[in-house]
């Protein structure tokens, strides 16, 4: 037999065994793909599949699972343990306050209370933070302020100016004596990581990274698998939540961010101390002692509030159903503000059964986005929502990160997460929940602000977009259960 038709006969054998392969694995996926997902998650896998078998495998591999690493499953099977020591001395210090809400507010109560393990409790005070800078003088004038401990965990931790300013003022706490604690996410603050954990080193403040990625590390995470959250703690007394990073408001995206964060005192504040001791027990396998780091915490307002951690390490899509619980216990008013708007189904039905209820919906999003796919499959849900009745704005002053509800102005959800599958089902992201109109009046004038620089998106002008836009709406959103 020739060399030839050896290659010949070789090359047709190894094509036949590729289209075998290929079938084989289209079949196999069938039965693997539809296991703990959901419907519109199993179908973009599917339908990428059925077209691409073998990198739809390698990608299926690498994110195919919302699960961390075996080594963090294992140590996630002992946080309930460390939850229960913080609720439980949560419990101790404060008064628990679930049956003093109105009534159709209990439900959400009691689901927060199922899935992030932390009581309603009263006492709060909440001050919000819209202006930048100003966020950041309070931030480092309250570590300025510290006498026991300060505890940073941020998605984003830059070294420009603004980091600059709040390594220093932890440089200046330790040189007081004040234990430093800080984590960072590892992909979010990945450009910046090498520098602003030397710089801390250095401080002698205690910084480790969240779910480092690297391919020869036996403790490697998944890429897509984040932290999410911005909380800072100091001493107990004050925190901090909501959507601002330690960094320049300007450094990603030209603009500017517009972002809104919470600062806070009273009972509530041990909640998010609670999530920040988690959160590190799971990186260092340390378990703080709650003693040291919860004090008695007297009342500092009249605010009733709770906060929400969730998380692929949970078995429900914690902040997905809080949402869709509040938006169904509205009777007048939904404002929903969010930079990013790829909703699950049960998000969709939730707003247009309230718009068919009498209850006016808003939806309120930047109109530049910094992520052109992520553009795309929002845009696509445009059409559906506005034939129900949904108002969408669009904010023109600023890149919108906010991310905000309000219901009739009685329930306010503020923190880290957006209205995407990814802080759904992928990202750990935390949650504070006040029920108080005050607080929701003072969150709704800020919410008609946006509104008021924002342009009113309408169906019929929304129609007559380029068709090649539609398509290229309809391409992205076939992946959209996957951003």
């Amino acid at each position: 037999m020739s060399l030839s038709n050896f290659s010949a006969l070789d090359f047709s054998a190894l094509t036949w065994a590729y289209f075998y392969s290929e079938w084989a694995i289209r079949l196999i996926m069938i039965v693997v793909v539809p296991f703990r997902r959901t419907s519109e998650a199993a179908r973009s896998w599917l339908l990428l599949v059925m077209f691409l078998p073998w990198p739809a495998l390698a990608l299926y591999l690498l994110i195919g699972r919302a699960t961390y690493p075996r080594w963090r499953r294992r140590r996630f099977e002992r946080l309930p343990t460390i939850l229960k020591l913080s609720a439980d001395k949560i419990l101790e210090l404060t008064e628990v306050a679930r049956e003093k809400l109105p009534r159709r507010f209990t439900r959400a109560a009691i689901l927060i209370e199922k899935l992030g393990r932390l009581p309603v409790v009263e006492g709060a005070r909440a001050e919000f933070l819209a202006d930048y800078t100003r966020m950041i003088d309070r931030l480092v004038a309250d570590i300025d302020a510290a006498e026991r401990h300060v505890h940073l965990l941020f998605y984003i931790f830059a070294s420009d100016e603004v980091g600059q300013k709040v390594m220093e003022a932890l440089g200046r706490a330790r040189e007081r004596g004040i234990t430093c604690r800080v984590l960072i996410d590892a992909l979010g603050s990945r450009p910046w990581e090498r520098e602003v954990r030397t710089t801390l080193l250095d401080l002698g403040v205690e910084v480790h990274p969240i779910l480092p990625i690297t391919f020869f590390r036996r403790k490697s995470a998944r890429a897509d698998l984040r932290n999410h959250r911005k909380i800072a703690v100091i001493d107990g007394k004050v925190a901090y939540a909501g959507s601002q990073n330690i960094i320049a408001a300007d450094t990603l995206v030209d603009a500017g961010n517009q972002e809104l964060m919470l600062r806070l005192e009273g009972p509530i504040v041990l909640e998010l101390q609670a999530v920040f001791v988690a959160d590190w027990f799971l990186e260092t396998d340390e378990v703080l002692p709650v003693d040291s780091v919860m004090s008695p915490m007297p009342a500092a307002g009249t605010l009733t509030a709770q906060v929400l951690p969730s998380g692929p390490d949970y078995r429900v899509g914690g902040i997905e159903s809080l949402i869709v619980t509040a938006v169904h216990s509205a009777l007048q008013h939904v404002v929903i503000v969010t930079p990013y708007f790829v909703p699950s189904e049960p998000v969709q039905k939730a707003m247009q059964i309230a718009v068919l209820r009498g209850v006016e919906v808003h939806l309120v999003v930047p109109k530049v986005s910094d992520q052109k796919l992520v553009r795309f499959a929002q845009e696509s849900y445009y059409a559906g929502l506005l034939a129900a009745g949904v108002k969408i704005h669009l904010f023109r002053d600023k890149f919108l990160h906010a991310k905000n509800v309000s219901i009739d102005m009685d329930l306010v959800l503020i923190g880290s997460s957006n209205m995407d599958m990814r802080s759904f089902v992928l990202n750990s992201e935390v949650t504070v929940v006040i029920y108080d109109r005050e607080i929701g009046l003072q969150l709704r004038r800020m919410q008609e602000g946006y509104i008021a620089n924002s342009d009113l998106l309408m169906l019929d002008v929304w129609r007559k977009r380029p068709w090649i836009r539609k398509v290229a709406e309809n391409l992205a959103r076939l992946v959209s259960p996957l951003l």
